[in-house]
């Protein structure tokens, strides 16, 4: 079904305003603090945000970068997490259209810009966030192949699921240095969104990571941000292919078989 466009308008919305809370989680998890209290705040003299300049991405740029108390510079990252958030959800939704399994992909965009950007911060994907995802996942994908009547469908993202945690497993234990645990965890999760797509989309996503991987860990030693001995975080190449996945799966998987039509 082709989607609605003044809904996918509203959906940017909503992207922006959970982008928004995304920079939170982003933010208090990994310092173990909670996401709830207290109040948005400048990170540097602790004052309060007020309310008009806590809209999304209008907020940093009416503040010009700078808290309106104590004048600290606030990351572009916040505004562009904001911004990416919400074109992810306008993506998808044009992509899926307004369909049963919209909600559960809508989730993975809003879960993997939060786990790429603590991973890239602090090497670490918390398992406060991959665990209820799973949980999370299930019921919104589950219901959505009920609706359908497709039982095949949620089946294959089961296995997919498992398959991917079990190759991912294999190469930690074998490579423990190139690999942690927290990324056999998140293929896992992955491996679900992708196996429900089909086969094609799980092996581009599941091994097109390591291709990612292998130029953003280029551009990194290159731009001296890590050096050659230094830890490069991976989930954030996994959430990129698995994205990218989501996109070009189909369409690669035509042009491969209309080549084999032609040869």
């Amino acid at each position: 079904m082709a989607p609605i466009w003044p809904v996918v308008a509203l959906i940017g919305l909503l992207g922006l305003a959970i982008g928004s809370f995304l920079n939170v989680v982003i933010y208090r998890v990994p310092r173990d603090e909670s996401i709830l209290f207290p109040a948005s705040h400048c990170t540097s003299c602790d004052e309060p945000i007020k309310r008009r300049h806590n809209v999304p991405v209008l907020g940093w740029l009416m503040l010009r970068g700078r808290c309106a108390c104590c004048k600290a510079t606030i990351s572009s990252r916040y505004p562009l997490v904001e911004a990416g958030t919400a074109l992810l959800f306008v993506a998808i939704t044009a992509h899926f259209g307004l369909s049963a399994e919209l909600p559960a992909y809508l989730y993975l965009a809003a879960v993997g810009v939060t786990l790429a950007m603590i991973d890239f911060d602090v090497r670490r994907l918390p398992d406060s966030i991959v665990l209820p995802s799973y949980v999370i996942s299930v019921l919104l994908l589950m219901p959505a192949g009920a609706v359908t009547g497709e039982w095949w469908v949620s089946v294959r993202a089961l296995l997919g699921m498992v398959a991917l945690w079990l190759i991912y497993f294999v190469i930690a234990l074998a490579y423990p240095r190139g690999m942690g645990f927290g990324d056999v965890k998140l293929a896992g999760l992955l491996g679900l969104y992708l196996g429900w797509l089909g086969w094609e989309a799980l092996l581009i996503g599941g091994f097109g990571a390591f291709v990612v991987g292998g130029f953003s860990g280029t551009a990194l030693i290159a731009s001296r941000r890590v050096t050659r001995n230094g830890t490069i975080p991976f989930g954030p190449s996994m959430i990129t292919a698995a994205v990218l996945a989501l996109f070009v799966a189909a369409p690669i998987t035509h042009w491969y078989g209309s080549m084999l039509h032609m040869s």
